[in-house]
């Protein structure tokens, strides 16, 4: 990884600052490479885990880690595109103050009028074409908002009256997986257009309609437009475990930083979710094995 960044990524995870671990252009790759160091560490631990597997998915930058594991692009290619798209980003996100917004709602939450109202209150204030909507889709009655700062403080100040019971904005610099990230869309097409693609191994869903990979075309294409349509975790996950009635889940594996997948598979599917267990990349070895 150092090689491919030209950075020394381990002891900026393991050292900091966090500061400069938390900028979008080092985040990406560090979660990419962590989640692989994590599948890496299951397979070492439980090989049979990994032998048997028979779905993949991750979250926007995960998906990469998870087309590495399944065996459709290479570590170093993929890392290579994951920095290219991770500096583009930042730069799309430095060029308009916007930001994303973390979002409970009611049942009778409507959240594309909300996103409505916030684009016309920002019309207001002179912005020109101002971008606010749905990003993520994470289970029901959760979904993160993002676009223009102006927009999301909109929705923030008036929360009761779109049935918001929750809202708090992410730590992050940018509106991801948005129009506002047009600018990151050609320099990633171009790196993806020159690396080899192959057929996934194992099936692994698309963030961008929620659906199996079927090709290496496919997955060129969906990788591109992933960056600017919103992230459809909740639609993947009821994908990836429709089964009929009466038949056994299977085991679910979350690796990598974080617990946040487990929470929200939790949310969407609490049978399925019996069967979760997480694996890190820095825990005592008898930990996984529970």
């Amino acid at each position: 990884a150092e090689r491919v960044l030209g950075y020394d990524l381990l002891s900026l995870c393991l050292q900091g600052p966090r500061e400069e671990l938390e900028r979008t252009r080092h985040c990406q790759p560090a979660v990419f490479v962590a989640s692989l160091a994590a599948a890496e560490r299951l397979n070492h631990l439980r090989p049979k885990v990994v032998e048997s597997c028979v779905a993949a998915a991750g979250f926007s930058v995960g998906e990469f880690a998870a087309l590495v594991f399944a065996g459709a692009l290479a570590f170093p290619e993929a890392l290579y595109a994951v920095k290219v798209r991770a500096e583009a980003m930042q730069k799309a996100s430095e060029a308009v103050p916007s930001g994303m917004l973390s979002v409970l709602g009611r049942r009778e939450a409507n959240y594309k009028f909300a996103c409505l109202e916030a684009r016309k209150h920002c019309e207001s204030l002179g912005i020109e074409n101002p971008v606010c909507e749905v990003s993520n889709y994470l289970f029901p009655d959760s979904r993160v908002i993002a676009g223009h700062l102006q927009a999301l403080k909109f929705l923030q100040e008036n929360a009761r009256k779109y049935y918001f019971t929750r809202t708090k904005m992410l730590p992050v610099s940018g509106a991801f997986h948005t129009k506002l990230m047009e600018p990151a869309v050609e320099p990633l097409a171009e790196v993806l257009n020159s690396i080899e693609i192959q057929k996934p191994l194992v099936c692994v869903y698309s963030n961008v309609n929620g659906k199996k990979y079927m090709h290496s075309k496919h997955i060129q294409k969906l990788l591109v437009k992933q960056v600017v349509s919103p992230v459809l975790w909740e639609q993947t996950m009821h994908s990836v475990y429709q089964r009929k009635q009466g038949t056994e889940f299977p085991y679910t594996y979350e690796v990598g930083p974080g617990k946040q997948l487990g929470v929200i598979l939790k949310n969407c599917n609490v049978k399925a979710w019996k069967q979760y267990t997480h694996v890190d990349d820095l825990e005592e070895d008898e930990g996984a094995e529970e």
